[in-house]
């Protein structure tokens, strides 16, 4: 395939690390996790909800249209995050551009709500339907930008994000589009979604400094937290000027499956995502790999011996921000993605502060980003500066 090259010219998200790239940056900078104690699944439980200031902004959002009042805090997280990043990337109502923005649970705060009032009296409402759709996600941006390029909502659980920029990439190499809104958002903290991650036995109930321990491949027991937020990115065809990043590779794979949930004992589908993103690259030139690793015993340890299968002895500095924000399921991979590239652009390595600790000895030039879903749907990206 004729290498092309792909351009990010723009970055936002809104999740409890903030909403501007310079508040994000500095609550990155110090080793405080983000969760809070809330009433969810009738128990006080952890997670990450979005800070005060971009509450603000949802609420204000969703106030400035009668039409937005009946939407899912995922879809106004999503145009929230877009709008900011149409702004930042200098693109106008005139520019032609496509949506791809997913989520892996939808509208499922709405959907809740209806199906409860439903039990309750029978009847459905009138907007029950479009409004709980994943359509709706990609729809609803694109009516705010009143953009009129192709729009695509897709879900593919955890690493749903990560395959927007796919597509969004498959899409500007074809030369179906100049310009791709791509991201994922997620407002999971729900009394039933909370419900099913403690039915898979995988969610943290731990009083520790640090409730979630991603990357502590000694840890004896699952400890996800779930985080609620949006990010989305701007891809442009052609080396721009005010280009934050650029992509360099792209891997994909998905495994067979033993059960709904299951991943092979060394995730054999990130080691060949990883290996199909990395094709021209040599791996001494990765400086750091931004690791899917959510809190579990099980995915943060295939993970880790999948990242060594590939780099042998040899590995790059590894890090995860889940342990700090928890896992944001669809928008993960984006807020994975947007680490990457502050600490490319800061020249800077942010670790976990409960791992060992890892030294960078040179400049972060390329990082790995990883994302899996349930399922062994890999993906992983590698950006350049």
């Amino acid at each position: 395939m004729q290498q092309q090259t792909i351009s990010i010219t723009a970055i936002a998200s809104l999740s409890s690390l903030g909403n501007t790239s310079e508040e994000i940056w500095k609550n990155y900078l110090h080793d405080n996790h983000c969760f809070s104690e809330h009433l969810i699944d009738h128990k006080n439980t952890l997670v990450a909800k979005i800070d005060t200031d971009s509450s603000e902004i949802i609420r204000k959002l969703k106030l400035s249209d009668s039409k937005y009042k009946s939407l899912d805090q995922s879809v106004l997280y999503a145009m929230a995050a877009s709008r900011q990043a149409m702004q930042n990337a200098g693109w106008s109502y005139n520019d032609v551009f496509g949506i791809n923005i997913g989520s892996s649970r939808g509208a499922t705060d709405l959907f809740e709500t209806h199906y409860q009032e439903y039990l309750k009296t029978g009847k459905a409402q009138t907007l029950a339907s479009p409004t709980t759709t994943l359509g709706n996600i990609s729809s609803w941006v694109a009516h705010d930008l009143q953009s009129s390029g192709p729009e695509i909502s897709h879900s593919i659980t955890c690493s749903t994000a990560l395959h927007a920029v796919l597509n969004g990439v498959a899409w500007l190499k074809a030369g179906m589009a100049d310009k791709f809104l791509v991201g994922g958002t997620e407002a999971p903290l729900t009394d039933f979604t909370i419900a099913q991650m403690r039915a898979l036995k995988i969610y943290s109930n731990s009083t520790e400094e640090y409730p979630n321990r991603a990357l502590d491949l000694e840890k004896k027991k699952n400890t996800m937290i779930l985080g609620e937020g949006a990010g989305v990115c701007c891809l442009e065809i052609g080396k721009k000027e005010n280009a934050l990043a650029y992509i360099e590779g792209m891997g994909y794979a998905t495994e067979i499956l033993e059960h709904s949930i299951s991943i092979s004992a060394e995730a054999t589908c990130f080691q060949k995502s990883m290996k199909m993103a990395l094709q021209n690259t040599h791996l001494s030139e990765v400086d750091v790999i931004v690791m899917h690793a959510p809190g579990t015993i099980k995915g943060d340890l295939t993970e880790y011996k999948a990242i060594e299968k590939v780099f042998g002895e040899s590995l790059p500095l590894l890090t995860t921000n889940k342990w700090k924000i928890g896992h944001t399921f669809g928008a993960s991979g984006i807020l994975s993605m947007e680490l990457a590239i502050l600490m490319m652009q800061h020249n800077r390595f942010i670790g976990v502060p409960f791992a060992a600790a890892q030294i960078q000895a040179k400049p972060i030039k390329k990082v790995l980003i990883n994302a899996v879903g349930f399922g062994g749907n890999a993906v992983s990206i590698l950006l350049s500066v």
